[in-house]
């Protein structure tokens, strides 16, 4: 046996699966112990603004999941390439190529969540998530990692903004995804909706409790700032 065929079957055996534990771990990560929202404290506008009701949020959630996705396979495979004096400046064009595509599907497929979601769609383009997971990871790793890396921190984002917009939307108004959860029998007899839930205000509340819960179960977490 020759020594190149040698080495090929070495570099084949240390080829890592493309889904590894380790690379499961970056998708999965992001759901708790590295959440984006209430560990690194990233993308708390969106979280406040979009939140009053489920379908709406969950736009943002899947548009940010691409973008997160995306952007981080394209920085990685141009990363060599990038200079470092201009590289924020190529990460913005990406960002913003990525998130003008999510605004023409929006206005073609969904104009009326388009018009709700209103700037938050565009400020994607400034989100710390995605701008801190390029310089973080995209930056210093393979394509198929940044990828996973991106999905992972898009969907923990995600969560929070789904949990989140439940809570307003039943508590506030009655209802998930526009149909009517508390019976008219409640209404009759005075059950009034909390329109407190509707407020940017009652966002940074469930939040806060979402990260109470979160660091009462891993104790770990209690010291991150």
């Amino acid at each position: 046996m020759s020594e190149t065929t040698t080495t090929v079957k070495q570099v084949e055996k240390t080829r890592e699966p493309l889904l590894s534990r380790k690379n499961r771990k970056l998708v999965t990560d992001p759901f708790n112990d590295n959440n984006p929202i209430t560990v690194q404290v990233l993308g708390i506008c969106s979280a406040l603004a979009v939140t009053t009701q489920v379908y709406p949020a969950f736009v943002m959630a899947v548009s940010v999941v691409f973008v997160t996705g995306f952007a981080n396979l394209i920085i990685s495979l141009l990363r060599n390439g990038i200079p470092s004096k201009i590289r924020m400046i190529v990460q913005l064009v990406v960002i913003a190529a990525l998130v003008t595509i999510v605004e023409q599907i929006l206005k073609a497929y969904s104009f009326s969540v388009y018009k709700q979601l209103s700037v938050f769609v565009g400020l994607i383009i400034t989100n710390c998530i995605v701008m801190g997971r390029l310089e973080a990871f995209a930056m210093a790793n393979k394509p198929w990692k940044s990828f996973l890396d991106g999905i992972g921190n898009g969907i923990g984002y995600g969560a929070i903004l789904i949990i989140v917009s439940v809570c307003r939307e039943f508590l506030g108004s009655g209802t998930i995804l526009g149909n009517q959860l508390i019976p008219n029998a409640l209404y009759n007899a005075g059950y009034v909706n909390n329109g407190i839930f509707l407020t940017p205000a009652a966002a940074m509340f469930i939040i806060g409790v979402v990260i109470w819960i979160q660091r009462s179960r891993n104790k770990k977490l209690i010291d991150v700032s």
